[in-house]
């Protein structure tokens, strides 16, 4: 074992580290060391004797994570010396392992294989139940099933969960029930699982034969389960049958970043914990590492916000990080600019030096990414898109590795450690590998994104070398192939753009955090539902968490240049957009707030005379641009709400804040009050419903 395990811990994290063997919960703040903590934990764990290596199951939710945790392990030390390894892998990828070596006792004859995706049988299920058999209604029908199993509900239960869970159906809810039906069989003829079902017939082994059972339990002692606020019922129920009623489970997670409960995910199974182990050691990192103080700030005021928070989710960061900037916010009028601006500013970060692989553009869906692709191209700055070509799968990758093996076959005895990170970058300058990144036109595009590929491998041989000093060419080709498996791949040169959703458990020197507006975060479909709104803001505070050092926010009014300026910036910024700054600034003219200053025309900017103007936030002689059909809701919306409450109609609004309300349209709580007239009181009262109608009546 590789010194002592718990040096350059803080208290909290030797904590979870030193726990007592048996049930422990880390409740643990983006950023805090979890990943450090839990393998230092099993590391302890081995080196203690309370456990061997080869006992030890370790699962989380991507493969990313999974190969950074054996990383960590290896060098940790853990399994060495002839030791078998931890296994850490993904749920899926375990129940895959354990499945096929107990399918001959379980089922007989050759394992079934796995689909690679579900859609060719999904479309044939929805041709015969008379569903929509577009590409995108596959997709929400291949979604719906992949739910419903996760939630463990069998298809003849489908219609009464849909109905209880609300869910948004993609097609009446019998013809999705018939589709889920039609493709299970369908899939059962052809003797082939989904990924669901690798998770639910493995449980069903263990619970269903006792001799598999007990030759699992023999095998593992001890368990670790991260992320555990994304586990679904169909995992949970995997994890139980695993441990077998035992109790040494250690489960780290942070309900603040519960972001799949759409695909079934609950944070129930981490909040709940201590009351099912009532003996659990619970330890809570707060303390921040990974970002400065101003971007743990902005974080704190986004989930600070939340509504219907549980006790065990209030984890209030404390950044432990050298001051740094604050956090930048910019109004564009439509998204050619914004991602023009964008590209500009990241050209400033890395001419000081960033690297562009420091640097994320971070947004909600993935069809934002097209504008930020063309602007960056047109800056000449080399990019990759997350969940794009797999770089294991790239030309250029696939060459150099075939390159390496043949190399493998001749490579002297004495090529080891330093001799083999030669041998590779001779190799691999064979394929194109230069000291230095190609210039001018030739340094872009593919032939900049084929040398960083290459660059790519020749320092994952020198990380390699620095973890194992006598590891050869045939160990490192080992090492491509675990990575290639597990997709967890090295490091490559160029700003990521991503989703928000594929950035969880990534991090970076600086993040842009692209396309704010209502409609987009939060989704338009969330609108309406408090819990999915809830969880767009957890979406929202990952995408703040991610950055280190530079946090940049921004939104523009309008899709299309010269486009009609009609979004509104996201609710989510409410707060967190510093007064002072010019991008609180409201459509009305006035000063977010509505306090400070003398009221403004919103459509001239000249100071307005009186206070029937100022309620109105335009000159008297200006033309109304009123919505008319929203003025009617909010009528007859404050007839009902007046009557409730046995008061006059102008008690709730007078006839001047409605035509305000429908002139102005405000998106969020500081637009409502920089309207005369609405101040915390009735912002508190009645805020939700004006908003509510607001975005209704929305164009």
């Amino acid at each position: 074992m590789a010194g002592d395990v718990t040096s350059g811990l803080d208290p909290e994290q030797r904590a979870a580290v030193l726990a007592p063997r048996g049930p422990v919960c880390v409740l643990a703040g983006a950023g805090t060391g979890k990943t450090r903590t839990i393998t230092r934990r099993i590391a302890h764990l081995v080196s203690a004797g309370h456990v061997q290596s080869g006992q030890v199951l370790a699962v989380t939710f991507t493969a990313r994570a999974a190969g950074e945790m054996r990383t960590r392990l290896r060098d940790l030390g853990v399994g060495g010396a002839g030791q078998p390894p931890v296994q850490a892998r993904t749920f899926h990828a375990a129940a895959l392992r354990q499945l096929r070596y107990f399918w001959p006792r379980v089922v007989g004859g050759a394992p079934w294989e796995v689909l690679e995706g579900k859609l060719r049988l999904v479309g044939q299920a929805a041709q015969r139940a008379g569903a929509p058999t577009t590409r995108e209604s596959l997709r929400d029908l291949a979604s719906e099933i992949e739910w419903a199993k996760a939630s463990l509900v069998p298809a003849s239960d489908y219609a009464a969960a849909a109905g209880k869970a609300a869910r948004d159906v993609p097609a009446p809810v019998e013809q999705v029930t018939a589709v889920y039906e039609t493709y299970e069989a369908l899939k059962n003829r052809a003797e082939v699982l989904d990924f669901d079902d690798l998770l639910l017939h493995t449980a069903a082994a263990l619970e269903e034969h006792p001799e598999v059972a007990h030759e699992f339990h023999e095998r593992y002692r001890c368990f670790v389960v991260d992320e555990f606020q994304d586990v679904t019922p169909a995992q949970h129920r995997l994890l139980r049958a695993w441990t077998g009623g035992r109790d040494d489970l250690t489960v780290v997670g942070d309900a603040n970043q519960t972001i799949y409960s759409f695909a079934g995910a609950s944070p129930s199974y981490l909040l709940d914990f201590p009351r099912v182990f009532p003996e659990a050691t619970v330890v809570r990192l707060v303390r921040d590492y990974r970002s400065t103080p101003q971007v743990v700030a902005a974080a704190n005021t986004v989930i600070g916000a939340a509504r219907g928070r549980a006790a065990g989710s209030r984890l209030r960061l404390e950044g432990q990080r050298p001051p740094g900037p604050d956090p930048d916010f910019a109004e564009h009028d439509d998204e050619p600019a914004e991602a023009a601006a964008v590209a500009t500013a990241i050209r400033e970060l890395v001419d000081d030096g960033v690297p562009p692989a420091e640097i994320a553009v971070l947004y909600r869906v993935n069809a934002q990414s097209e504008v930020y692709e063309t602007a960056l191209g047109d800056a000449g700055i080399a990019y990759q898109v997350r969940g794009g070509e797999r770089f294991f799968q790239r030309t250029e990758v696939r060459t150099a590795v075939a390159a390496l093996r043949t190399a493998a076959s001749r490579a002297p005895e004495d090529a080891r450690g330093e001799g083999m990170v030669t041998l590779v970058r001779a190799v691999l300058g064979e394929q194109g590998l230069t000291e230095s990144a190609p210039a001018g036109a030739a340094g872009q595009g593919a032939a900049r994104q084929r040398w960083e590929s290459l660059r790519a491998l020749a320092e994952l041989a020198e990380e390699l070398v620095a973890a194992v000093p006598d590891a050869d060419l045939a160990a490192f080709l080992a090492e491509l192939q675990t990575r290639a498996q597990a997709q967890h791949p090295p490091t490559v040169q160029g700003v990521t753009l991503s989703s928000l959703h594929a950035a969880k458990g990534l991090e970076w020197d600086a993040v842009f955090l692209v396309g704010l507006t209502d409609g987009t975060l939060p989704i338009q479909h969330a609108d309406g539902d408090d819990d999915a709104i809830e969880e767009e803001r957890r979406l929202f505070y990952v995408g703040v968490t991610r950055a280190r050092v530079h946090l940049r926010l921004s939104w523009a009014l309008s899709r299309n240049a010269g486009g009609r300026r009609s979004r509104r910036r996201s609710r989510f910024l409410y707060g967190l957009v510093p007064e002072q700054h010019p991008a609180a600034r409201q459509p009305t003219g006035r000063d977010n707030g509505g306090s400070r200053g003398k009221p403004v025309c919103r459509v001239c900017g000249k100071p307005l005379p009186d206070a029937a103007s100022a309620k109105l936030g335009r000159c008297s002689t200006h033309p109304s641009d009123i919505d008319e059909t929203l003025l009617e809701a909010l009528k007859v919306w404050r007839s009902a709400e007046a009557k409730s409450r046995s008061v006059p109609a102008y008690v709730v609004f007078t006839d001047a804040t409605l035509i305000a309300l429908a002139e102005q349209r405000p998106h969020d709580p500081s637009g409502l009050v920089a309207i005369p007239g609405i101040g915390s009181s009735k912002l508190e009262r009645y805020g939700d419903d004006v908003l509510s109608l607001v975005r209704e009546h929305a164009s």
